[in-house]
Protein backbone atom coordinates (compact mmCIF):
# COMPACT_ATOMS: atom_id res chain seq x y z
CA UNK A 1 0.00 0.00 0.00
CA UNK A 2 1.71 3.24 -0.99
CA UNK A 3 1.90 5.87 1.84
CA UNK A 4 0.02 9.55 0.88
CA UNK A 5 1.44 12.55 2.70
CA UNK A 6 0.79 16.52 2.37
CA UNK A 7 2.80 19.44 3.76
CA UNK A 8 3.51 23.05 2.74
CA UNK A 9 5.31 23.31 -0.29
CA UNK A 10 9.09 23.99 0.12
CA UNK A 11 11.61 25.75 -2.47
CA UNK A 12 13.58 22.79 -3.34
CA UNK A 13 9.59 21.71 -4.53
CA UNK A 14 9.71 24.58 -7.45
CA UNK A 15 10.63 22.42 -10.19
CA UNK A 16 8.40 19.63 -9.10
CA UNK A 17 5.66 21.97 -8.74
CA UNK A 18 6.32 23.47 -12.15
CA UNK A 19 6.30 20.01 -14.22
CA UNK A 20 3.02 19.23 -12.57
CA UNK A 21 1.79 22.48 -13.55
CA UNK A 22 2.12 22.20 -16.78
CA UNK A 23 0.70 18.62 -16.27
CA UNK A 24 -2.21 20.73 -15.39
CA UNK A 25 -2.14 22.84 -18.27
CA UNK A 26 -1.48 19.46 -20.49
CA UNK A 27 -5.00 18.20 -18.85
CA UNK A 28 -6.87 21.27 -19.41
CA UNK A 29 -5.70 21.68 -23.12
CA UNK A 30 -3.95 25.13 -22.58
CA UNK A 31 -1.18 26.82 -23.51
CA UNK A 32 1.16 26.16 -20.77
CA UNK A 33 2.88 28.99 -18.50
CA UNK A 34 6.11 30.78 -20.82
CA UNK A 35 9.50 31.65 -18.76
CA UNK A 36 8.45 34.83 -17.50
CA UNK A 37 5.15 33.02 -15.84
CA UNK A 38 7.29 30.85 -14.84
CA UNK A 39 9.39 33.13 -12.86
CA UNK A 40 6.58 34.65 -11.28
CA UNK A 41 4.88 31.51 -10.12
CA UNK A 42 8.57 30.69 -8.46
CA UNK A 43 8.54 34.23 -6.93
CA UNK A 44 5.25 34.74 -5.54
CA UNK A 45 4.80 31.29 -4.49
CA UNK A 46 8.76 31.02 -3.07
CA UNK A 47 9.94 34.06 -3.37
CA UNK A 48 10.32 36.30 0.68
CA UNK A 49 6.52 37.81 0.11
CA UNK A 50 4.68 35.22 -1.30
CA UNK A 51 1.21 35.56 -3.06
CA UNK A 52 -0.36 32.43 -2.49
CA UNK A 53 -0.09 29.28 -0.38
CA UNK A 54 0.99 25.92 -1.88
CA UNK A 55 0.69 22.56 -0.66
CA UNK A 56 2.16 19.09 -2.00
CA UNK A 57 1.09 15.75 -1.96
CA UNK A 58 3.53 12.85 -2.31
CA UNK A 59 2.71 9.18 -3.02
CA UNK A 60 5.73 6.92 -1.51
CA UNK A 61 7.98 10.28 -0.71
CA UNK A 62 6.92 11.44 -4.60
CA UNK A 63 5.70 15.00 -5.20
CA UNK A 64 2.37 13.79 -7.56
CA UNK A 65 0.08 16.51 -6.57
CA UNK A 66 0.31 20.03 -5.30
CA UNK A 67 -3.14 22.96 -4.10
CA UNK A 68 -2.77 26.51 -5.11
CA UNK A 69 -4.65 28.81 -2.75
CA UNK A 70 -4.74 32.30 -1.40
CA UNK A 71 -7.93 34.18 0.82
CA UNK A 72 -9.86 36.87 -0.81
CA UNK A 73 -12.91 38.91 1.63
CA UNK A 74 -16.25 38.44 1.85
CA UNK A 75 -17.95 41.77 2.99
CA UNK A 76 -21.41 39.90 3.90
CA UNK A 77 -19.78 37.27 5.91
CA UNK A 78 -17.33 39.65 7.09
CA UNK A 79 -14.72 36.70 7.11
CA UNK A 80 -12.42 35.85 4.64
CA UNK A 81 -12.81 33.18 1.63
CA UNK A 82 -10.28 30.39 1.23
CA UNK A 83 -10.33 30.42 -2.77
CA UNK A 84 -8.19 27.31 -4.26
CA UNK A 85 -7.03 27.91 -7.43
CA UNK A 86 -5.31 24.76 -8.40
CA UNK A 87 -6.00 20.89 -7.25
CA UNK A 88 -4.07 18.89 -8.84
CA UNK A 89 -2.72 14.81 -8.86
CA UNK A 90 -0.81 13.70 -12.06
CA UNK A 91 -3.63 11.34 -13.71
CA UNK A 92 -1.09 8.75 -13.26
CA UNK A 93 -0.86 8.84 -9.55
CA UNK A 94 -4.80 8.96 -9.25
CA UNK A 95 -7.18 6.97 -6.71
CA UNK A 96 -4.98 6.83 -4.04
CA UNK A 97 -6.62 8.87 -1.92
CA UNK A 98 -4.04 11.57 -2.72
CA UNK A 99 -6.61 14.29 -3.98
CA UNK A 100 -8.92 13.85 -0.76
CA UNK A 101 -6.29 14.18 1.48
CA UNK A 102 -5.03 17.74 -0.51
CA UNK A 103 -8.50 18.34 -0.71
CA UNK A 104 -8.71 18.05 3.01
CA UNK A 105 -5.56 19.66 3.52
CA UNK A 106 -6.98 22.97 2.12
CA UNK A 107 -10.11 22.84 3.79
CA UNK A 108 -8.44 22.27 7.47
CA UNK A 109 -6.51 25.57 6.16
CA UNK A 110 -9.67 27.28 5.51
CA UNK A 111 -11.04 26.47 9.27
CA UNK A 112 -8.02 27.14 11.04
CA UNK A 113 -8.05 30.46 9.11
CA UNK A 114 -11.59 31.03 10.00
CA UNK A 115 -12.65 31.37 6.80
CA UNK A 116 -16.43 31.73 5.79
CA UNK A 117 -16.25 29.48 3.08
CA UNK A 118 -14.11 27.87 0.75
CA UNK A 119 -14.51 28.80 -3.24
CA UNK A 120 -13.31 27.19 -6.34
CA UNK A 121 -14.01 26.74 -10.37
CA UNK A 122 -14.04 23.52 -12.61
CA UNK A 123 -14.19 23.40 -15.95
CA UNK A 124 -17.47 22.31 -17.08
CA UNK A 125 -16.52 19.20 -19.20
CA UNK A 126 -14.27 17.57 -16.31
CA UNK A 127 -16.94 15.32 -14.80
CA UNK A 128 -14.52 13.77 -12.57
CA UNK A 129 -13.91 16.52 -10.95
CA UNK A 130 -17.58 17.37 -10.56
CA UNK A 131 -18.12 14.31 -9.38
CA UNK A 132 -15.80 14.51 -6.41
CA UNK A 133 -16.64 18.00 -5.52
CA UNK A 134 -20.23 16.73 -5.39
CA UNK A 135 -19.42 13.16 -3.63
CA UNK A 136 -17.77 15.46 -0.67
CA UNK A 137 -20.98 17.76 -0.12
CA UNK A 138 -19.88 20.89 -2.33
CA UNK A 139 -22.78 23.18 -3.86
CA UNK A 140 -23.10 23.99 -7.43
CA UNK A 141 -23.52 27.74 -7.97
CA UNK A 142 -25.42 27.82 -10.64
CA UNK A 143 -27.09 31.16 -10.10
CA UNK A 144 -23.23 32.55 -10.84
CA UNK A 145 -21.63 33.78 -13.88
CA UNK A 146 -17.43 33.94 -13.71
CA UNK A 147 -16.34 36.50 -15.56
CA UNK A 148 -12.76 37.74 -16.62
CA UNK A 149 -10.90 40.91 -18.49
CA UNK A 150 -7.24 39.42 -19.31
CA UNK A 151 -4.28 41.61 -21.59
CA UNK A 152 -5.88 44.37 -23.64
CA UNK A 153 -9.30 44.11 -22.68
CA UNK A 154 -8.01 45.03 -19.10
CA UNK A 155 -6.00 47.47 -19.92
CA UNK A 156 -8.02 49.36 -21.60
CA UNK A 157 -10.81 49.35 -18.92
CA UNK A 158 -8.10 50.15 -16.39
CA UNK A 159 -7.37 53.43 -18.69
CA UNK A 160 -10.69 54.49 -19.10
Amino acid sequence: MSVVNVRPARPSDADRVLELVDALADYEKLPRPDADARARLRRDGFGPAPRFSLLVGERDRAIAGYALFFETYSSFLARPTLYLEDLFVHPDQRKCGLGLALFRAVAGEAVERQCGRMEWSVLTWNQLAIDFYERLGAARMEEWRTFRLTGDALAAVARG
